[in-house]
């Protein structure tokens, strides 16, 4: 009942944050905002005045663009040269359980069971793509996937449950690669192709967040591509066995380009952001949304304002979200319509916990959890 009411109280402050009322309660916990986006910066509406990244000392200089919010105390990031960190006391301290042999690796996905269970996928071509598994909070790590294909490179990971998930990566002989765990993540098959369309020429994943692949509902997942003469979001409702592919009106048609990040509260209702990944190219109509399981996509009407990598609903919301990326954050409260921005500072990926425990984390070891405050 305690953690009950804990909860209530947190939500209670996030929502009269965002809904521009007078919040139940304010978070008054002395922690500092380490100057990334602070509630006064770049405020684009009176709803998202109480809102900020309160950061959070890593003792890293990776950069974290995978990452797994566990709960308001407890969340886990992995990140460049191999780097696994996870703390519990809501970032005043951070543990290095980075796996062993992994140093060198590109970490860009986290998947967590709990405070113990982890699983991490390393991107790259060849055997730098491999899955790291832990059940003991990181104290001890198996290799439990190294990719002997020279020609595939996969990008992200998602779980349905604690034992069934999926690893997408890019096309190989012109169709995108699946593999599928059933005992959570111990083993990968590969799928079979022929459930998959026909990829694009220059049509892949991107690896920027943890993001280019999603799951919701037991059986229902999602990816997304870039780079080709459109973005598509492919979809599947048996667990990766058959997808259908559809475009997405996010530019593309440039390598740099396309859908980088995807979230579902359920499995009907997703978002997608994306953009140009270039520092100072512009990134139109870089978000849109679907209620239809991703079988259609429109257009933001006030879309983010520039290329952003990672994307989450807020807990328990059916309207309300966050996106992040290198030049801000933003809020949206009608469902991914339109956004607003309440953040300058750069991160690369975005989660939440169902306590309301919402994380960021990007360059240079920076990892933040959001703060809320009356405006």
């Amino acid at each position: 009942m305690r953690r009950i009411r804990s909860v209530l109280l947190v939500g209670a402050v996030v929502w009269g944050t965002v809904s521009g009322g007078p919040a139940a309660a304010v978070e008054r916990d002395g922690e500092r905002d380490g100057g990334a986006g602070t509630p006064s910066a770049s405020v684009a509406a009176g709803r998202t005045a109480g809102l900020g990244w309160s950061g959070k000392d890593s003792g890293s200089t990776a950069r974290f663009r995978g990452l797994s919010a566990v709960s308001r105390s407890a969340a886990w990031v992995a990140g460049s040269g191999g780097t696994v960190l996870r703390t519990g006391d809501g970032g005043r301290s951070w543990h290095d359980v980075s796996p062993p042999g992994a140093d060198g690796l590109e970490l860009r996905d986290v998947e967590t069971f709990g405070t113990r269970g982890a699983v991490v996928l390393a991107i790259g071509e060849g055997e730098d793509s491999r899955v790291f598994r832990t059940a003991d909070g990181g104290a001890h790590w198996q290799e439990t996937f190294r990719n002997a294909d020279p020609a595939a490179f996969y990008n992200c990971v998602t779980f349905f449950d604690r034992r069934n998930g999926l690893i997408v990566g890019d096309p190989v002989d012109g169709r995108f690669r699946v593999l599928a765990t059933r005992d959570g993540g111990r083993h990968w098959r590969l799928l079979p192709p022929d459930g998959m369309p026909a990829a694009r020429p220059g049509e892949a994943n991107f690896a920027a967040s943890g993001q280019c692949l999603t799951s919701a509902g037991g059986r229902h997942a999602w990816f997304a591509t870039g780079g080709a003469d459109s973005s598509r979001v492919f979809r599947t409702s048996d667990r990766g066995r058959h997808w259908q592919a559809v475009e997405t009106p996010v530019p593309a048609a440039e390598p740099a380009r396309g859908v980088f990040g995807l979230a579902f509260r359920d499995p009907r209702h997703g978002l997608a952001v994306g953009g140009d990944y270039r520092p100072g190219a512009r990134s139109p109509r870089a978000s849109a949304v679907t209620g239809s399981s991703g079988t259609n996509w429109q257009e933001s009407t006030r879309p983010v304002p520039g290329y952003r990598s990672g994307v989450v609903w807020l807990p328990h919301s059916r309207r309300a979200a966050l996106a992040v990326g290198p030049t801000g954050s933003d809020l949206t409260l009608d469902g991914g319509r339109t956004w607003r921005t309440f953040g300058s500072g750069s991160y690369d990926t975005v989660d939440c916990a169902p306590d309301f425990g919402c994380w960021a984390a990007g360059e240079q070891g920076r990892v933040a959890r959001l703060r809320t405050a009356r405006g």
